[in-house]
């Protein structure tokens, strides 16, 4: 007989469900994402191109029509014509330069598809074909939360990234404290460089912006609050590189991971301020009571010594 109590050769059943419930590794998640991205830029351009050029084709048609038949607009042509141009404005089509923005190339429609699992939808674009509708619906459904993942495994890849420096550092120099702040404080600062700082310069050398229209557009993208009144790619008078939307959608990915971290610090630091240690809590609230009382030699200091711990506001062990 087995001296183990059965359980020779068996995992448990915790063991096991952890295991099955392991997510994928890393590169393999990244492929997962970048091939669901590239499977809805297809789709998007498959089903929004055809009507963007025949939309192109008419409206182009109209103009030179409307230029040699008519000597003299009456007021429901013009009507109709501005009408037609703000629809086709919309749908990124422009008579002046460019006839099209290229809004539903390849290109653009990954650009949409980043911007739509990852929850920023600027609202400036969005499919007016049925079948694409539906196809957003069902590619959002599972694009958030496959976004999601990603995003938290690239903030768990940086923070293993900083702390890992930061545990060589300490073993070099031992001085353990000190290389974990220096360590956070130089990420925070290629942080801020990388993703804030320096893409508003980008942003105003292709797009003609301010560096705080620029900036603001960041924090905005990345944000994912996604106002709309800026957004990359939209001036009919530019012409854009072609690796510019792909660029700033790999911004996008990290910069959001990276940003998603900060907010994590920040809401850690908001709840560990705000644990106030029991002693104190019932001081503050004596002294309270004293000076309503009318004693003034009130203090707010802890008696006997008391230390102000986040460790003294948990309950006593039972015995």
């Amino acid at each position: 007989m087995c001296g183990c109590g059965g359980r020779c050769g068996r995992a448990t059943p915790g063991a096991a469900s952890s295991s099955g419930r392991r997510l994928p590794a890393t590169p393999f998640l990244l492929l997962a994402y970048l091939s669901y991205l590239l499977l809805g830029s297809a789709a998007f351009w498959a089903l929004e191109s055809p009507r963007e050029r025949d939309m192109a084709g008419r409206l182009l048609s109209e103009k030179w029509d409307l230029l040699e038949n008519y000597t003299c607009l009456e007021r429901e042509d013009l009507e109709d014509l501005a009408k037609g141009i703000i629809q086709a404005y919309k749908s990124g089509l422009y008579l002046k330069g460019n006839t099209s923005l290229g809004r539903w190339d390849f290109v653009g429609s990954f650009f949409f598809s980043v911007s739509a699992v990852t929850t920023i939808g600027y609202g400036n674009l969005s499919p007016s074909t049925e079948a694409a509708q539906v196809f957003c619906i069902f590619f959002a459904l599972f694009g958030i939360p496959l976004n999601l993942v990603l995003l938290n495994r690239i903030g768990q890849l940086m923070l293993s990234g900083v702390q890992l420096c930061a545990f060589h550092l300490g073993e070099k120099f031992h001085w353990q404290k000190g290389a974990a702040v220096l360590t956070r404080t130089c990420a925070l600062v290629a942080g801020l460089l990388l993703f804030l700082l320096l893409p508003p310069l980008l942003f105003t050398a292709i797009e003609g912006w301010t560096y705080e229209e620029g900036f603001y557009y960041s924090f905005i993208t990345l944000s994912t609050i996604g106002f709309g009144d800026y957004v990359i790619g939209m001036n009919p008078e530019r012409t854009y590189p072609s690796w510019y939307k792909n660029v700033v959608s790999l911004w996008i990915l990290f910069g959001m991971a990276w940003l998603a971290l900060i907010i994590n610090l920040c809401i850690s630091l908001l709840e560990n301020s705000s644990g106030l240690c029991r002693c104190c809590k019932k001081r503050s609230r004596d002294a309270e009571q004293e000076l309503i009382s009318g004693n003034p030699n009130v203090t707010l200091e802890c008696k006997d010594g008391q230390n102000c711990s986040t460790k003294d506001t948990k309950p006593a062990e039972p015995i």
